[in-house]
């Protein structure tokens, strides 16, 4: 080996050499820095009961959720209550977060890793509107790539503080509840005709169909029959049973246009059942998996207001089922239908 090529070696061994060492005293002063977080609270000075407000922005929509003396309530969706048990969990589980790696980061990884502006921001404020603490909230993060990243849970997430944008920080709960989606934050409360005595259906164009019967146990009848039809009473008994398991799947919003719900030329569903209660419902068109509903009339908003024109202040109580142990939360429910219209409860 000539005396050149020694020399060419020795020279690359130093700059290697220097580079791996910069390298390390890089790492032992960036160390103790990044590993005085791992542990700590995230949002360190945040009390549950200084929270009155929590405030959810994506790139293209936001939520806010407000404590009032009824509960919490979503506003853009005019005061509609939110689940009480969503709100109470995400809040405990936002203060509970610790910081599991922190690492510093550039504005590329800050665009790579959804801490920009396409990030989550989760805001909390006082009562008096006074800030207690931000968020951004950023990819999730998974120990192992999965199939379809945009569905799965997540095993962790991307964070980062406002106050220190030079820092990404990882937490160890996907945060699935830090979303704008309305439908996931209603009290879903829900809307069920039980024991129907008679239901009718009119579509836009007129024509329809009305089944009725005596009692509870008695054969469905079908008003207009012609001769030689029969009724169906699977399918009569299906079309009225289904009316027990109607779910609230988000609420629209005020300013929706009935011509984009289709509710300005609605299907229009009449029930009564054999509790005496009277139903008229107006249904618009698909959306997805959902329809866009209005109820006109019927239950207890028309029997409430009855009362209130004719000036009972009496005990106004909702009965529970003799299922015990669901008591607590069909109470929860309950109360917070009656204050959605209007009840002092």
């Amino acid at each position: 080996m000539s005396a050149r090529i020694v020399a060419i070696l020795v020279v690359l061994l130093v700059v290697l050499g220097g580079a791996a060492l910069l390298a390390q005293r890089e790492d032992s002063a960036r160390r103790p820095q990044n590993t005085a977080a791992l542990g700590q609270p995230l949002l360190k000075d945040l009390k549950a009961s200084d929270i009155a407000k929590i405030r959810i922005v994506e790139p293209k929509s936001a939520l806010t959720l407000e404590r009032k003396d009824e509960g919490w309530v979503i506003v853009e969706r005019e005061g509609f209550p939110a689940d009480l048990t969503k709100v109470r969990d995400f809040v405990v589980k936002v203060i509970g977060l610790k910081v599991v790696q922190s690492e510093p980061v550039g504005e590329k990884d800050r665009a790579r890793l959804n801490l920009d502006a396409s990030a989550t921001q989760v805001e909390f404020a006082a009562a008096d509107g006074k800030p207690l603490a931000k968020l951004l909230v950023g990819r999730k993060l998974f120990r192992s790539e999965p199939e379809n990243p945009e569905k799965a849970i997540g095993d962790g997430r991307f964070v980062m503080l406002p106050e220190d944008d030079k820092q990404v920080l990882m937490v160890s709960d996907p945060l699935t509840q830090a979303t704008a989606r309305t439908g996931e934050w209603i009290d879903r409360r829900s809307f069920q005709i039980e024991k129907v005595k008679s239901l009718e259906v009119r579509y836009p164009g007129g024509e329809g169909w009305r089944l009725e019967r005596a009692g509870e146990n008695a054969e469905w009848k079908l008003g207009e029959l012609k001769p030689g039809e029969k009724v169906d009473s699977s399918k009569a008994n299906a079309a009225t049973y289904s009316l027990s398991l109607l779910d609230l799947a988000d609420v629209a919003p005020k300013d929706a246009a009935p011509q984009a719900t289709g509710l300005d030329k609605p299907t229009r569903l009449r029930a009564s059942t054999f509790g005496g209660v009277s139903y008229v419902v107006g249904i618009g068109r698909l959306e997805g998996e959902n329809y866009y509903v209005k109820l006109e009339s019927g239950g207890l908003p028309p029997v409430l207001a009855a009362l209130s024109e004719v000036g009972y202040r009496g005990l106004v109580a909702v009965e529970l089922p003799r299922h015990s142990h669901a008591a607590p939360r069909v109470a929860e429910r309950s109360l917070a239908f009656l204050r959605a219209v209007g009840v002092p409860a």
